[in-house]
């Protein structure tokens, strides 16, 4: 061993016990700081709901399945002040059930101003929800200053409609848009190599062509109209528009808007989608004529928002453990090999859940709930093999699809006892597909070449500096064979089908959750509840509670928390003992744009069960 690595060692101890002092010096700060304040927050009287309030329900951002990264992480950028980007849409169903019964909530208020996106399948959850509570006789009354296309959904289903004089209904329809980089990639002397099967499988088009092809195209058009036709329908019967009303105000907006003098905010009255044009202080006269005013300050309502209802909701709860519950288990978001953060579903990380669901004796039926479009084949494989396992020992698994559960979204599914979906799904996608750049001609044109020698046809073959042979292409064309046809067997066996069938229905082709019906890939359409319901039959239970199970932070990582919720409570800003995570600024190349999307994926085989369904 060289002195110099003998060095490297030396300090290298040195530092990692020096780092390993610091962060015990932390942490017994961090003690001493909470037995300092103990005694100020154990005195503290808990927040006392006012009769009568209304339930101010202010979904942010987009609405998800699961909030997107690390707990430990989200919580602190919440105690921070950071906003926050997303909303689960089970706070929301959650927080509307618990109200219908409440004597001390009076009415429901949904300010949706800040809403920024949500399939629709989340907005008829949603939907659902705010018409299970008027059965209460309790108003619920919509405001905002804009409405989106989604928020204006939700909207349609309360009591009373207001929107601000300067505000819009803006209703776009549904679209799906891609860029594509053939031309670029020409330009740039990039070979992208392409390996696929399924007619309709599109997920490599931008790297091969500079528009869509006729039969992704077909496929889209198909879609599009379905899941357009679907908002109409719903919005109109909550309403209570005419049967065309929701597509003349898109489709004829301009001359609306002209005839109106270009008041956008008079052709939404009009045309019957909101009530009343208030302005702020106008519509909170309205909410006080509701519930009151506010004990402190009469020039407002008596309110409470949704995340301290929902709070004090879970320090009322009892918390008594279940002999027997129906698990669920969220896995939203891109397939990725390994362990991988919520919001992103990772092989080992989803498969952990699963495995948790099979040690956990009070567990008689897991709900898998899926809202992704897929991405690395082998996780998915892993995932599904939990997924078995859980069935073999004789615990039903039940599939209950969102917004999307296509490709490995659906290979995730395949195996369940019984599969789910809303009638709007976007699900199927079954194909594979394998994509390898390679930039020895990008070299060239700057002068660098490669050349070397190797004991093997396969020696240098995956260098991103060389051109592939034809032997090696041959190669990943067979394995992404393969892989299709362990999709559609598996698909053949999960769901009882001829496997020639699924060949038919697969290809890459995409449909919705009524189309996935009738070609039997899936059992019923239903949402969530639905699927839970479904699963305590499989299982046998007259009665059961339900239990999420997600990934949990450790203890030492709840203690801070706490802490740092203490400073909130008692007015310290917690920057003082918590620093916000240094932001590392990466610099990218030109290539960086077109190697994103595929750079995120890590299959160890390359092989991608990935469906481009986003639907603007």
């Amino acid at each position: 061993m060289s002195s110099r690595n003998i060095l490297v060692r030396f300090f290298s101890a040195i530092w990692g016990g020096l780092n390993g002092l610091r962060k015990l010096l932390h942490l017994l700060l961090l003690l001493f700081i909470f037995m300092l304040f103990f005694g100020v927050m154990s005195g503290e009287a808990p927040h006392v709901l006012p009769r009568n309030a209304a339930l101010v329900i202010q979904p942010v951002g987009a609405l998800v399945e699961q909030l997107a990264g690390d707990p430990y992480e989200r919580a602190i950028a919440e105690l921070m002040g950071e906003s926050q980007p997303q909303t689960l849409v089970q706070d929301i169903v959650d927080a509307l059930d618990a109200a219908k019964d409440d004597d001390r909530i009076g009415a429901v208020h949904l300010e949706l101003s800040a809403l920024t996106s949500a399939g629709i399948d989340k907005l008829e959850r949603v939907g659902q929800a705010i018409a299970d509570f008027r059965t209460s006789g309790k108003p619920v009354i919509a405001s905002a200053d804009f409405y989106t296309q989604q928020g204006y959904f939700i909207a349609a289903h309360a009591d009373e409609v207001y929107m601000n004089p300067e505000g819009i209904v803006f209703l776009q329809g549904y679209g799906t848009f891609r860029t594509f980089y053939k031309d670029a990639i020409d330009l740039l002397r990039i070979d992208w190599n392409v390996f696929r099967v399924g007619s309709h499988k599109s997920f490599a088009e931008p790297y091969t062509r500079m528009d869509m092809s006729p039969e992704d195209r077909e496929s889209r058009v198909r879609l599009i109209e379905h899941l357009w036709g679907s908002y109409q329908a719903r919005v109109v019967e909550a309403r209570g528009l005419d049967a065309g009303a929701i597509d003349d105000y898109a489709q004829n907006l301009v001359a609306h808007t002209q005839a109106a003098g270009g008041d956008m905010a008079i052709v939404a009255r009009d045309r019957g989608l909101v009530d009343e044009l208030l302005s702020r202080t106008e519509l909170r006269d309205v909410m006080i004529g509701h519930v009151g005013p506010d004990d402190e300050d009469d020039s407002t309502y008596s309110g409470v928002g949704m995340y301290e209802y929902l709070h004090q909701l879970s320090l009322r709860s009892v918390g008594q453990a279940e002999e027997s519950n129906v698990a669920v288990i969220v896995a939203a978001g891109s397939i990725l090999d390994g362990d991988q953060p919520p919001g992103t579903i990772g092989g080992d990380s989803t498969a952990a859940l699963l495995k948790q669901a099979l040690d956990d004796e009070s567990v008689k039926a897991v709900v898998l709930r899926v809202d992704s479009n897929g991405g690395s084949a082998f996780a998915s494989e892993v995932i599904a093999e939990e997924v078995r396992s859980l069935q073999a020992a004789g615990k039903p698994v039940v599939a209950s699809m969102g917004s999307i559960a296509a490709s490995g979204g659906y290979w995730i599914s395949m195996d369940a006892d019984r599969i789910y979906a809303s009638p709007t799904t976007i699900t199927g996608s079954i194909g594979i597909v394998g994509m390898f750049p390679t930039f020895q001609r990008s070299m060239a044109a700057v002068g660098i070449g490669t050349d070397g020698v190797g004991s093997t046809p396969w020696s240098g073959q995956l260098r991103p500096d060389r051109e592939m042979n034809e032997q090696t292409r041959a190669l990943f064309q067979a394995v992404i064979d393969d892989g299709y046809r362990d999709f559609i067997t598996g698909v053949s066996r999960g769901r009882e089908l001829d496997v020639d069938f699924v060949d038919e229905i697969g290809q890459g082709q995409v449909w919705s959750g009524e189309e996935a019906l009738a070609n039997g890939l899936v059992d019923e359409l239903g949402d969530l509840d639905a699927a839970i319901a479904g699963a305590a039959e499989l299982a046998g239970l007259d009665s059961y509670d339900e239990k999420l199970i997600e990934k949990q932070i450790s203890p030492t990582e709840q203690l801070i928390l706490d802490l740092l919720t203490m400073f909130v409570r008692v007015g310290i800003d917690p920057a003082v003992v918590a620093s916000k995570p240094t932001l590392v600024e990466t610099f990218g190349n030109r290539f960086e744009a077109l190697l994103a999307e595929v750079a995120k994926f890590n299959d160890p085989m390359a092989r991608y069960a990935y469906c481009f369904c986003e639907i603007d």
